[in-house]
């Protein structure tokens, strides 16, 4: 990733194939159970983000004012449907 592309290993000369325009995405959980630490040469590459778990009153809450938002617009008979 540093290079701009990486070594094909499954050749004998090992040559570099030169990766352009490419977007890493990835997902993650944490360590433990089979899964292994991020290294932070790794996690240099990433926008890292993170979330607490949110109750479900919380949930409940964001998502209705998501949608009251969007239907307000509707007619009564819709935008009464929302709860």
């Amino acid at each position: 990733m540093d290079h701009k592309g990486w070594y094909d290993r499954t050749q004998k000369e090992k040559p570099f194939m030169k990766i352009e325009d490419i977007i890493f995405v990835s997902a993650m959980g944490p360590p433990g159970g089979g899964k292994s630490v991020i290294t932070q040469r790794m996690q240099r590459h990433f926008n890292i983000l993170t979330y607490t778990d949110l109750g479900s009153e919380s949930v409940t809450m964001i998502f209705s004012k998501i949608t009251k938002a969007f239907i307000g617009a509707f007619s009564g008979e819709v935008a009464n449907m929302i709860d």
